[in-house]
Formats: structure tokens, C-alpha cells, sequence
């Protein structure tokens, strides 16, 4: 029986040589190795009949060695082979076993030595050979009364970095849990632990089956609870920030209406009912002593702006300010054209506050920590905001677009330099319910899932970049009747390590492509004043395309615009596509976007082939996280912890709902989280406290 923080160079039975071997990576104690997860088992429990096929597949055989021999190739380049047959076959077909550069192999393989090998056969001139197999002597070798380990069951196979090799890993793994007490981790999730399907799983069963596992079935029910104790931990600590912010106290905003019923009179449209039943949950929290906070999401041009915009007026008119926050400074400065066109009329000030250090030639006023004599009612910027608390006062909403793009930090920084302000996050990335329950657990929700009209039909197509001239003639065309089209890269120059388009190459070729025609370069490298200028130019009319990264991913509105060429799609998220595609069809005219792959990549054309079925991009998120996982929204800079390790189980509702349940009953049971098992969280929660009492 070993303790779980013993050194690994203590584990009885574990050679010293795999034991320095993960030391070096940094993987030292009995723990780490525990805690090391595989990422993949392979099923070798299954021996192959009596004669060796080769083939793409793995396959596993019981042999005998029938003769060995290093080659040599020059003073530092050799081979050693080991012939081998079936073993029990009296006269066998001979496979060749081959390490190349590992001579020591000589001292560990012999002659009428028994293996269980593993690994792809190849044959070349009509002989049969398998390259560095996995390997493991049953008999004839010092190790022959040990149990299999790396062959003959269900096999972990782990990520490795540096000099890790399986073999060690597998061997360190093996040796520590034979070591290892039946229960030598305190349970996490809630006595019972969890009903159904995990009756009767501990944590320490769970990571048993999770590296050596008795069955797929077992190793399916082990990975499931590791998930769900994995969604726990995030639930506790989203349900915890949630009860605190309940319990910070807020201000009533209710408002006299006025402001209100001017603006909607004003607007040229009507609120849709899906913003109108959203509108009146975010006012209905402005009410409340509570301090909002609520997450709007829709899909693109669903009308998210103008019901942010409605509930900035409700804090104006309760006496306090409204600040929005945006990713860029072309999102930015959209925000501000629409408030302006909007909101001054209504007799409000409208302020912009970027980190753009122009002194003058803008239609805004640029903010830059001072404030003038008459404060501003609405204030809008981007990430400059966070270093300017003087633009800042008796703030009663803060409205934080595109959200994602901001860290966790970032967001609490900003809103620590208001007044206990309500909070309202918005995004056009619609987001999976299972992610709105796990990452935005402390949210609200509110849900624009209609669009204020049908629009216009946006044709998607996947094609080959053999098409390209093709394309290139199409948007001729339609530039020649007047519109306009994007062309997006997704890399900025070219790089000899990834082979993807890159727009400042791109747009040497479209500009001839289209010539003599105008097109424009867009990318993040670009100054602030350059990408305005661009960008107006794109307004104006005065280019009719624009070549560029995926920094026009949003606040990019050009109505005009009805074409969209993405290059290398295949190396974009669905989800992403599917808010670039939305820079098209925001006028009168039919639109049309074009994801090019490479000729023969089968692959991405199926997975894009969703893009050419649906414009939902709700479905389309769904389909997203379930190809891809989370992927960064739930990294650290989203979540405040590192990204989850059974991330593609977070399409499954039912698991992510029960890890919520548990986490309240939790903390209606334990709300100091005094258990010891939930010592962490409790220790994250107090650093948390402390650090934001140090900055306030």
C-alpha cells in the first residue's frame, strides 16, 4: 500500500530506468501518473489466427523468436531484426521484427524467447515485416511471469511529450495501481456518488478502468464518470460565483419608460416576439434588487443590438450611465454609428472610447480618460475601457458584445469599475445548450431565436480550388452589376510550417484576378487608422473587394456586399464559417458564399456539407461542438481553469444537467464547501475574494 504523493522512484516493481525516464518530463509522483489519462485505448486482446496479412490495421500475434541480427549501416545508422513465427506452429510463415537505431535491442531479444507483438504488417518484395512493434516477452525472458501489460488486453495509449514513451508510461501506470489501495482517492461528486448508470462507481474504480480497463464497457462507464465529476467541478464553481453576485445587493432600475417608448416610436421596425419576450427578462432583473447578469444570444442578425441598446436606455433613465464594450474598434465604432443614430436624437451623449490616438478628422468624440464638462450618458469602446475608471461613473449596465473574445478577467475587471452594475453579455455565436449550462452556469439566458425577417437566400456551396477562375468570373459579374464581395484567408503571410492561404499574397492574386477593379487588404496587423480607412473605403463603395483575415468576422456591415469566398475552409470551425457568412445578405440582394477545400479533401467536404443544408446557426453549433469539442471557450481564459479533458462529452445534456444538480444540492448541503474532497474550489474561491478586495 503506497501513498498517493509517494515519488515514483519508490514504487515497488517499477524499474528506475522508466522511472527517470518520466521524471525528466516533469511527471514524478504517483499521482501524476494517475492523473495522466490515456487519451485512446487499442482492443489487443484479440490474437490473430495462425498467419501474419498485412494491411493499413494494427493486428496482434503470439510468436516465436526464431533468429536475431543487427545490421549496420555506416558509423550511426543500424537495424536490428528479429525473424519470428507463429508461436505453437510447428512450420510457420516467418515475419521480420525491425528496430532501427535501438541496438541495445540485441540484449532484450533472443532466441526462443515468446512475444506478444503488436504493430502493422508491411510487405515488400514478398516479405512480411512489422516496424518498431509493441512488444512483451511471455516467456523465455527475465519478465515472463509478469502480467501483460502492453499486449493481450485492452491497451491505454497516452499522450507523450519529450522523452516519454508508451512503454514507460504503461509500465509506471501498471506497477502504481498494483500498489495502490482499492480506495486511494476521496470520492468528489455527493454521497450517493451518482445514481443509474454510476451505482456503485467510486473515483478510484473510475481511474482504474480509465487506464486498464476490464472491458469497453467498463472503460465507456469509467470515462462517463470521470466526465461527469470533471462537469461538477465546473458547475460548483459557476453555481458559487452565481449565489455571490445574488448576494453582492444590487440597485432597482426600473425607469420612467419615457426614453423608451421614444426610441421604439423612432425605430423603422418592429421588435420581433423573441425580443421582446428577452427584453422583458433583462428588464424584469433591472428591477429586481438583485445585480443582473444575463447572457443574450442569437444567430447572426437576429437583432441583438437593438434590445442591448433598449436595456442601456431602461439604466439612462433610472439616473445611471451605459457602457458597451466590443472586441474592435470596427465593432466598436459600428456600435457607435447605430447610438448615435439612435440614441442622439433621444438628447443623449454618445462617447467613444478606443485605444485610436487620433487627435482629430473623426465623426466621434474620443474619450481618453478625461471627462468633458457634460458626461456621457451612453459610453462605447473597446478593451481601452479597462484602463480608463474615470470615463466611468455610477455605471448601471454593462453590456459586454461578442464576449467570448474577452477573458474572464478582463470582463470582472470591467465591471468591478462600475457600481455593483447589472451585466449583460451578448454573442452572435449561438452556443450549444449544454455549454450555456457549463461555462455560462452563472448566466441568465436569454434567446433571440428568430430573426426580425426572412432576408435574403444566402446560396453556400462547397467546392474544389480547382474552381477558382470560375469563381473569379462570378465575382466579376456581380461587381460589374454593382456589388461587392469579401475574400477571407486564414492566415495574414504565407508559413512554411502550415499550408493555408494567406491574405497579402491572396490579394496580389485577386487583384489581378479582378482587374482593373479595386481590392482592398484587411488584416490585424494593420494600424488602427489603416483599418478604418480600408473600411470605409468598403462603405463608400469605392472598393469592390475586399481581401482579408478573419478580423471582419464581426462588426462588418456592408449591405452591398453579396459575395464571400473563404479559402482553406476546411481549417475553420462551423461555427465561425457560419458567422463570417453572415457579413453577406444584410441588404436586398441575393447573396452567395463559396467555402473552397482542397480537390481531393473528402473529408472537410462532408463535415462543410452542413453549411450548404441549413442557415441555423443554432443547428450549426450543435454540430460543432459535437464534431470538434468545446475547443478555447472553455479554456482559461474563459472558464478561470484549464480546458476540460472529456471536452466531446459536453454534447451529452443529460450527463452536463445531472453534474449541475449535484453541484446545488452540494452547496445547499455544504456551502463552505467544508467537505475535504472540495478543498480546491474552496481555496480558489478564497484566493478569488481576496485578490478582488486588493483591486477594489
Amino acid at each position: 500500500m503506497i501513498p498517493f504523493d509517494l515519488s515514483l522512484s519508490e514504487v515497488p516493481g517499477l524499474p528506475a530506468h522508466a522511472a527517470r525516464t518520466l521524471a525528466k518530463e516533469g511527471v514524478k509522483t504517483v499521482a501524476e501518473v494517475v492523473w495522466h489519462l490515456p487519451f485512446r485505448h487499442e482492443d489487443r486482446r484479440q490474437m490473430e489466427a495462425l498467419a501474419f496479412q498485412a494491411g493499413p490495421l494494427p493486428s496482434c500475434h503470439h510468436v516465436l523468436v526464431t533468429k536475431t541480427g543487427n545490421k549496420f549501416f555506416g558509423r550511426r545508422s543500424g537495424m536490428f531484426e528479429a525473424v519470428v513465427q507463429h508461436a505453437g506452429a510447428l512450420l510457420g510463415q516467418q515475419l521480420t521484427l525491425r528496430w532501427w537505431n535501438m541496438p541495445f535491442m540485441s540484449r532484450v531479444i533472443a532466441e526462443g524467447q515468446e512475444l506478444i507483438v503488436y504493430g502493422v504488417i508491411k510487405e515488400t518484395k514478398g516479405c512480411l515485416s512489422m516496424a518498431h512493434p509493441e512488444y512483451e516477452i511471455v516467456k523465455g525472458g527475465a519478465d515472463e511471469d509478469a502480467e501483460q501489460i502492453h499486449t493481450g488486453r485492452i491497451t491505454p495509449v497516452y499522450r507523450l511529450r519529450g522523452a516519454m514513451t508508451q512503454k514507460a508510461l504503461r509500465v509506471a501506470a501498471w506497477h502504481v495501481f498494483q500498489a495502490l489501495p482499492e480506495s486511494f482517492i476521496e470520492d468528489l461528486l455527493p454521497t450517493p456518488s451518482a445514481e443509474g448508470e454510476f451505482a456503485g462507481l467510486t473515483r478510484s474504480k473510475a481511474l482504474r478502468e480509465a487506464h486498464f480497463p476490464a472491458s469497453m464497457e467498463k472503460l465507456e462507464q469509467a470515462r462517463r464518470y470521470l466526465a461527469l465529476e470533471e462537469f461538477f467541478g465546473y458547475q460548483l464553481r459557476v453555481a458559487r460565483r452565481k449565489r455571490r453576485v445574488i448576494e453582492s445587493g444590487g440597485r432597482e432600475q426600473r425607469g420612467t419608460g419615457e426614453l423608451l417608448r421614444d426610441f421604439f416610436n423612432e425605430l423603422p421596425f418592429q421588435l420581433t416576439p423573441a425580443q421582446q419576450r428577452c427584453l422583458e427578462e433583462i428588464h424584469r432583473d433591472m428591477a429586481c434588487g438583485a445585480p443582473m447578469n444575463r447572457l443574450l444570444h442569437g444567430d447572426v442578425g437576429s437583432g441583438k443590438t437593438v434590445v442591448a441598446f433598449a436595456a442601456m436606455l431602461r439604466a439612462v433613465e433610472s439616473g445611471r450611465q451605459a457602457v458597451l464594450m466590443a472586441p474592435t474598434q470596427i465593432l466598436a465604432e459600428q456600435h457607435a454609428r447605430n447610438a448615435r443614430k439612435w440614441l442622439e436624437p433621444l438628447g443623449l451623449r454618445v462617447a467613444l472610447r478606443t485605444g485610436n490616438k487620433r487627435e482629430d478628422g473623426d465623426d466621434f468624440e474620443l474619450m481618453r480618460g478625461k471627462l468633458s464638462a457634460g458626461k456621457p450618458e451612453i459610453v462605447i469602446g473597446t478593451h481601452a475601457l479597462l484602463h480608463d475608471a474615470e470615463l466611468m461613473h455610477n455605471t448601471g449596465i454593462v453590456v459586454i458584445d461578442e464576449q467570448h473574445k474577452f477573458g474572464v478577467a478582463q470582463r470582472a475587471k470591467l465591471i468591478r469599475q462600475g457600481d455593483t452594475p447589472d451585466v449583460l453579455v451578448m454573442t452572435a455565436t449561438p452556443i450549444p445548450r449544454t455549454l450555456t449550462l457549463t461555462v455560462y452556469g452563472d448566466l441568465d439566458v436569454s434567446t433571440i431565436d428568430q430573426k426580425p425577417r426572412d432576408g435574403v437566400k444566402i446560396v453556400t456551396k462547397v467546392r474544389p480550388k480547382s474552381k477558382l477562375k470560375d469563381a473569379a468570373k462570378f465575382l466579376r459579374g456581380q461587381i460589374d452589376e454593382g456589388r461587392q464581395g469579401y475574400i477571407v484567408y486564414p492566415l495574414i503571410d504565407e508559413s512554411e510550417k502550415l499550408d493555408a492561404g494567406a491574405a497579402t499574397k491572396g490579394h496580389e492574386e485577386w487583384s489581378k484576378l479582378l482587374a482593373p477593379r479595386e481590392v482592398g487588404l484587411l488584416h490585424g496587423r494593420l494600424s488602427a487608422e489603416e483599418k478604418e480607412d480600408v473600411m470605409k473605403r468598403l462603405r463608400d463603395g469605392r472598393l469592390d473587394a475586399l481581401v482579408s483575415t478573419t478580423v471582419i468576422e464581426v462588426g462588418i456591415d456592408v449591405p452591398n456586399a453579396t459575395v464571400m469566398f473563404i479559402h482553406d475552409a476546411g481549417r475553420f470551425g462551423l461555427a465561425q464559417l457560419h458567422q463570417l457568412r453572415g457579413r453577406i445578405g444584410r441588404g436586398a440582394h441575393s447573396s452567395y458564399c463559396v467555402l473552397f477545400v482542397e480537390d481531393k479533401d473528402e473529408e472537410n467536404r462532408q463535415r462543410l456539407a452542413i453549411m450548404e443544408e441549413t442557415s441555423d446557426g443554432f443547428q450549426i453549433a450543435e454540430e460543432d461542438l459535437r464534431r470538434r469539442g468545446p475547443g478555447d471557450v472553455l479554456g482559461h481564459a474563459q472558464s478561470g481553469q484549464a480546458p476540460l479533458r472529456f471536452g466531446e462529452l459536453l454534447a451529452d445534456t443529460r450527463l452536463v444537467r445531472l453534474a449541475r444538480q449535484l453541484a446545488e444540492k452540494t452547496l445547499d448541503e455544504d456551502p463552505q464547501l467544508q467537505r475535504p474532497a472540495l478543498a480546491p474550489f474552496r481555496d480558489e474561491t478564497l484566493m478569488a475574494e481576496k485578490a478582488q478586495a486588493m483591486m477594489q
